[in-house]
Formats: structure tokens, sequence, C-alpha cells
């Protein structure tokens, strides 16, 4: 035991002198999440989306759309600063979306450059394929080259095709398009689906790359003719079960878009 004269001087408070620094971490880390938060949700309704500065460096805009969008008001939509359209048309061997009809007839009376889309099914012949499309899409003069949409769906997304099936589809549908509209089909792929089927082959097909978080760059060092950059867009014009539009750019001028058309 000590005297008094022995005792130690009273020491400083070491976890008093942490605990505003703690504090001000606490806040900071709170905050951050918080803004994190805010961040995502403006993201994921379309009111901030990272592509739009990028995609804003090309002139040429616009939109893809199915019966998901519901009823269109063509002329509304025209207004909205774009320069093409193509609309879903048919899907595999039989399916037609059911306001392809519609969506056509009013979008050609408009200003736009309008095409078709085909989903490809990795379920059946890609000439039957190609003979559906053929017999609900008409070969008019000046609408767009029909596209092939080559994307993963269903149980696809976790097992996708091996390549060899996909092109055991895809050759015949390419060839049976082009033999009907007299124009290479465009076909449409994610990046994954891209890089599995259509790296280094088909190059004479212009290629439309879904790229929604940033801007795209081809795996093989081919350049993309369209951009989708936005699948969280809203636009005044429809009104369907999906409140979003896809937005798309075109890597040139509109003229060189109305030179890809059907002749």
């Amino acid at each position: 035991m000590r005297t008094p004269s022995e005792r130690r001087p009273p020491q400083p408070d070491r976890h008093a002198t942490r605990r505003p620094a703690l504090r001000t971490a606490l806040w900071t880390t709170a905050a951050g999440v918080a803004g994190l938060a805010v961040l995502g949700t403006l993201v994921a309704t379309g009111v901030v989306w990272p592509n739009r500065i990028p995609a804003s460096a090309y002139d040429v805009r616009g939109v893809d759309v199915a019966h998901y969008q519901g009823e269109i008001d063509w002329d509304v939509l025209a207004a909205q600063d774009l320069d093409f359209a193509w609309i879903k048309a048919t899907e595999g061997a039989s399916h037609t979306d059911p306001r392809f009809e519609e969506n056509w007839a009013a979008a050609t009376r408009t200003d736009l450059l309008v095409g078709a889309y085909h989903f490809m099914s990795f379920e059946s012949p890609g000439a039957e394929q190609a003979a559906h499309l053929a017999s609900e899409v008409p070969a008019t003069p000046g609408t767009l080259p029909p596209v092939i949409d080559l994307e993963f769906y269903g149980p696809y997304f976790d097992h996708p095709p091996a390549a060899d099936e996909v092109r055991a589809i895809l050759d015949p549908l390419v060839a049976g398009i082009e033999e009907h509209y007299g124009v290479p089909p465009v076909v449409y792929a994610t990046e994954e689906a891209y890089d599995l089927y259509l790296a280094g082959r088909y190059p004479d097909l212009p290629v439309w790359i879904r790229s929604v978080a940033w801007t795209p760059r081809l795996s093989d060092g081919r350049d993309w003719t369209v951009w989708q950059y936005s699948n969280r867009d809203r636009l005044p014009g429809y009104d369907g079960v999906e409140p979003y539009i896809d937005l798309n750019v075109f890597a040139g001028t509109r003229e060189e878009l109305a030179a890809l058309t059907l002749p």
C-alpha cells in the first residue's frame, strides 16, 4: 500500500477523448449509408441514371417498346426528341406481341424511323422463327431492319445454352430474315450473350448492345451500332403495366441510320 506522496498524479480519461471522434465516425458512417440508400432509390426509379451523360454525346436517340408499355400515343411519344423506334413483333415460332399491329400502324405514321424486333427462342428452329417474323412484319421500304433479340430468359439465365446450339438456331434465322427483307438483321444482345455467341462472328450484322450500367466496349474490339443505355426512363405518351421505357442511341447521324432501312 502506498503513502499519499507515492500516489500517481491524476491521469486523463483516454475514453473521454475518444468519444467525440467515435460519435463523429458513427454519424459519418450513418450519413454515408443513408446517402447510398437514397442514391440507390434514385437509380432504381430512374431519377438518376449513370449512362445519361455519356449517352448524351450521341445525337440520334430512340426507344424500343412492347405490349408492356400499354397503349401508346405515338404522336406524343415521337415528340420527345426521338428519331427511331423498334417495336416487339414476334417471339419464337408462334407468339406475336398483342399490340404489334396497332403499334406498327401508328408509329409508321409519325416521323420516326420504325422497325420491328423478334425475341429469339432457344427452343424452336431458326427457320421457323424467321418464317413467323416474315408472316407478321411487312417488308415495307424505308422501315428499319428487323432485329433479333438474343438474350437469356427463364432457366437459361442460370444455364446458358451451348454456343453451337445457339448458332444452329441463329444462323438460319439470320439467313431467313436477310432473304425475305433484303437486308441483314440487327442483332441485339446483352454483354453476356454477346461474349458467348457473337464475339468474333457475324461481322456483317450491326450490333445493338445492352449496357445500362456503363459505356459498352465489345470484348472483340468491334464497334456497336446501337446502344441501349437505359431501362429506367419515363416519357410522356404511354400508359402500361411497365412504367419505364428503354432508351437507346445510334452511333451515327440520322441519315446514316436511314441508310440501313429496307430498299
